[in-house]
């Protein structure tokens, strides 16, 4: 009788170990779906911050040609000027970015 007892105990501790084992790989699974979610979303992050970056650069310059106040009435040229200069390193941004 004690032996059946031992197989039955035996045999619930290797149901236990199975049950942990697949536990185990699940998360394990698990875990590298997130890592590489995460490695993503820094990549995201990255991108967004260099887009928010180029943003202020572009908010700094078109408030500095706003308070530009030339004598001869060549703000607007000089905007224009200045807005092209921005569209040309956005399209280099972007190149970059690729």
């Amino acid at each position: 009788m004690d032996q059946e007892l031992l197989k039955s105990n035996l045999n619930g501790l290797e149901r236990k170990i199975l049950v942990l084992l697949n536990e185990h790989k699940n998360l394990k699974e698990e875990l590298k779906a997130l890592r590489l979610e995460n490695q993503e979303l820094k990549t995201v992050i990255k991108h967004r911050d260099e887009q928010i970056s180029s943003f202020h650069n572009q908010l700094k310059i078109t408030k500095i040609v706003d308070n530009l106040h030339p004598e001869n009435g060549s703000v607007s040229e000089l905007k224009k000027k200045v807005d092209e200069y921005i569209r040309e390193i956005d399209k280099c941004i972007a190149h970059l970015s690729r």
